[in-house]
């Protein structure tokens, strides 16, 4: 399934809560990823590693090397 595929299918399930402190916003937490399959929790996962390697990809682009004895304004 594609990203674009899980994109329509989480919008479709997506939870969400309302916690009124850290503690139950870590409670509600812990609950809703234990009723989640293993399957599920996995494919979360690599989905959060492949987002997180595009972005480095994306930010490598865009991070020119300075050239010795350059001076740049950044």
């Amino acid at each position: 399934m594609g990203a674009r595929n899980r994109s329509i299918s989480r919008e479709k399930r997506i939870v969400a809560n309302i916690a009124t402190s850290f503690e139950e916003a870590d409670q509600w937490d812990l609950e809703f990823w234990q009723t989640q399959t293993p399957e599920d929790r996995l494919a979360a996962l690599m989905s959060i590693r492949d987002d997180i390697a595009k972005i480095r990809r994306d930010s490598a682009r865009q991070v020119k090397p300075k050239v010795k004895g350059e001076i740049r304004d950044e």
